[in-house]
């Protein structure tokens, strides 16, 4: 089972006062070697031993100094420090500035900022077993820096990899494209929803990482070459009979438009077999590829 950590924010002492203080102790250390070198040697008594102990606190206090210099930091915009001290996390600053923090902890610099993930175009299966290369985008950041450093193993190669994960599950539930007239979502024609089921399904799967997924969209989508020749001539002949469907009906509305205008005015009168001489040439004009050729009848059809 995973430890929790609670992420801990902390403000710690300002960089400039630290710095002033550090230069004056070194100063002073400085000063008291000095002291000691000049005038314990030339006194007699017990001021020559006063004298060489101030050079020798001098000394020690001085590598101190300089151990307590490593405290000095500089966090940038939108930038975190993760401190951890002989195997204990103890706390985060995330305010950008000069600072002074523990100088004997490790420390971790992790951004703040909203990156972009573009994840290689890979090769799966849709909900119809057809192969497909996808690929997507994702804009993420990171929110708990105790959670990105301490519960997964690498934050971003954990994120690339569940994204992996997440693009496979959601190509395998819809197909690549669908006819026109179903209310199937698919890949291509549903872009919007399935990016914001991609999101969802990835932010569970990265949240305990402490990662916040600001957006997901797929930025590459086709048939694979295998079967792209193949499938593009099926979208073809799919846009033909459609585009036939429309014709035909059309062509009976106008049809059925005539002869009810005919019968109507009272133009003409059609028997049974007239109409459907005339159903027959009307339909031959208005479904036929090419432009019709008029033929004259200068007498009776019978």
């Amino acid at each position: 089972m995973l430890k929790e950590y609670e992420e801990k924010l902390y403000h710690p002492l300002k960089g400039g006062i630290a710095l002033v203080l550090l230069v004056f102790a070194t100063a002073l250390c400085i000063a008291m070697i000095v002291l000691g070198f000049v005038f314990g040697i030339d006194l007699a008594g017990e001021t020559v031993n006063g004298l060489i102990a101030l050079t020798v606190i001098g000394f020690i206090c001085l590598p101190v100094l300089f151990v307590l210099y490593k405290g000095l930091c500089t966090i940038n915009p939108n930038e975190a420090l993760v401190l951890v001290f002989f195997g204990r996390y103890l706390y985060t600053v995330a305010q950008d500035g000069f600072y002074f923090v523990n100088p004997l902890a490790s420390r971790r610099s992790i951004s703040l900022k909203a990156r972009t993930l573009t994840n290689d175009k890979q090769k799966v299966n849709d909900e119809r077993g057809n192969p497909i290369e996808i690929g997507v985008v994702v804009i993420w950041r990171v929110v708990d820096t105790a959670a990105a450093s301490f519960k997964v193993e690498g934050y971003y190669d954990y994120l690339t990899t569940q994204a992996d994960s997440a693009i496979r599950n959601v190509a395998r539930s819809y197909p690549y494209d669908v006819v026109e007239g179903e209310e199937e979502m698919s890949l291509r024609g549903s872009s919007k929803e399935i990016s914001l089921q991609l999101a969802s399904e990835l932010q569970e799967r990265v949240g305990i990482a402490g990662i916040e997924i600001l957006e997901a969209r797929i930025a590459n989508l086709a048939y694979a070459p295998e079967i792209a020749a193949a499938m593009l001539q099926r979208q073809q002949a799919e846009a033909v009979v459609q585009a036939r469907q429309k014709i035909v009906d059309g062509a009976v509305g106008m049809v059925e438009m005539a002869l009810n205008r005919l019968s109507e005015n009272n133009i003409v009168e059609l028997d049974t077999e007239r109409k459907a001489q005339m159903v027959s040439n009307l339909l031959v004009v208005l479904c036929g590829n090419k432009d019709a050729q008029p033929i004259v009848n200068s007498g009776s059809i019978y």
